[in-house]
């Protein structure tokens, strides 16, 4: 997972045609390692279909802000720069929660380009 530690890599990341999820998350969350271990697999299950971005919201802490990311971990799709969906809130996620998500990022996506 690529990692954005600025403003401008950030929008640029975003701002391609195909979907990309940005990932939100702090060294010191315990509910952001916990989804270490998997999203290597989840990462690699989705290739295909997405890209996936980590934003340490301490370093990129102007992103957070703008984004409203309140809690974390935190699920945002873009796709062109516009948001398409998000899982934005503070409790742990599932692997299974982080793949119905994504599946419904990819969703939305191809609704859009109809």
């Amino acid at each position: 997972m690529q990692k954005i530690v600025s403003h401008e890599d950030f929008n640029k990341a975003i701002s391609t045609p195909g979907v990309t999820v940005a990932v939100f998350k702090a060294d010191w969350c315990g509910d952001c390692h916990f989804i270490d271990p998997f999203m290597p697999d989840v990462e690699q299950q989705y290739a295909d279909k997405l890209t996936l971005i980590e934003i340490d919201v301490e370093q990129a802490e102007s992103v957070s802000q703008e984004q409203n990311v309140l809690g974390i971990p935190s699920f945002i799709a873009y796709s062109e720069g516009r948001e398409l969906v998000r899982l934005v809130n503070r409790l742990r996620k599932s692997r299974e929660e982080i793949e119905q998500f994504l599946d419904r990022a990819v969703e939305v996506h191809a609704n859009l380009a109809k």
